[in-house]
């Protein structure tokens, strides 16, 4: 209708995060928010993230010796997917380097959904426990390694009663994007891909709405939710006063060559799992030059944007030292004991 508000599709949410509706409420809400182009309107975008984060289990950023401002800044790198280009893990593996690098990183994610590896595939091959990493053990692992994984499965729990129907709907939704705009932590800093070129500014409008700045909304020339390594990105900067500044990068930005996207792509969890440990343990092979690369500007733009690096190029130099350092390498080992004793602590209480 034509007086469906903002306020009425947060109110729909409510509902069915409550567990009030049944399934052919929700298969009629996801439908007339399709039919309704919500995904075109910041507004929309923006009451319904918010309402998802609302129901959200929120973190407390603190531990018994630090306090939420001596985390310092905050950041985290995701994009919404679905731009079918299936390429390599570039944020799950940019956020790890750029927590080496000493930024904190709240990394929210989840399993593969539109790709063949998603973050926590990854992640979880190489050993580390996400499924039991609680809103109590966020500070701590940030605290610790400067780097947490928030599942949104496990931090969206009522975002359970949409899973099914948005399963057998068969297209996409507005909930499409709308993970990486709620991130529970609410990260003071964020690089957030999408999968369009004409979603780039809605994204951006959105983030102005939910209070978000220092945030930047990126979408390879290609449509590709990520920086693109093969030619000019499109930039939707909000800065610290709210004013979004449309502009456009390219690798050579970065001091950073230009390679084919077919270059660069993923594969199989475990040919994407061997190509990570290639690039931590600085044993790169011919075809993985490209990956590098990718993963360089990625993180050279993130690290540039939270204020870690004056410039894109810097950004791309401490990345790429990080790298070569071993340090990634150590951070990932030591996240996923971390992890793993979580478990292991769990276990024994349950035994007992």
């Amino acid at each position: 209708p034509s007086g469906f508000t903002p306020e009425h599709a947060a109110n729909g949410l409510h509902s069915i995060m409550r567990g009030e509706a049944s399934d052919a409420q929700m298969g009629g809400f996801l439908t007339a928010l399709r039919l309704r182009g919500v995904d075109k309107q910041p507004q929309m975008i923006a009451a319904l993230a918010e309402e998802m984060l609302r129901n959200a289990l929120t973190p407390a950023l603190e531990t018994d010796t630090k306090c939420r401002q001596q985390f310092g800044v905050v950041a985290d790198i995701v994009g919404t997917g679905g731009d079918g280009w299936n390429t390599f893990n570039i944020s799950t593996t940019s956020s790890l380097v750029a927590a080496a690098a000493g930024l904190q990183m709240a990394k929210h994610g989840s399993r593969a959904s539109s790709s063949n590896c998603g973050s926590a595939d990854l992640l979880e091959s190489l050993g580390c426990d996400l499924g039991i990493i609680t809103p109590s053990d966020v500070a701590e692992l940030l605290s610790e390694h400067r780097f947490c994984f928030l599942f949104s499965s496990t931090f969206h729990p009522s975002m359970r009663y949409l899973a099914k129907t948005r399963r057998e709907l068969g297209f996409p939704t507005p909930f499409n994007v709308l993970g990486p705009l709620t991130n529970p932590v609410r990260p003071d800093r964020a690089v957030i891909g999408v999968h369009s070129k004409s979603l780039g500014p809605v994204m951006a409008e959105a983030l102005h709405l939910l209070g978000r700045r220092n945030y930047a909304v990126v979408c390879g020339d290609e449509n590709l939710d990520e920086i693109s390594i093969a030619g000019s990105t499109q930039v939707w900067h909000i800065d610290g006063n709210g004013h979004i500044d449309h502009y456009t990068i390219h690798p050579s930005d970065f001091g950073v060559p230009t390679h084919p996207l077919s270059a660069a792509a993923g594969s199989t969890l475990e040919e994407n799992q061997a190509t990570l440990r290639r690039l931590l343990n600085n044993t790169l092979e011919p075809s993985d030059v490209a990956i590098h690369d990718f993963v360089l500007v990625n993180t050279g733009f993130l690290l540039f944007v939270s204020g870690v690096a004056a410039t894109m190029k810097q950004g791309a130099e401490i990345a790429r030292s990080t790298l070569e350092s071993g340090k990634v390498k150590c951070l990932l080992e030591n996240f996923a004991k971390a992890t793993q004793a979580l478990r292991a602590q769990e276990n024994s209480t349950t035994a007992n």
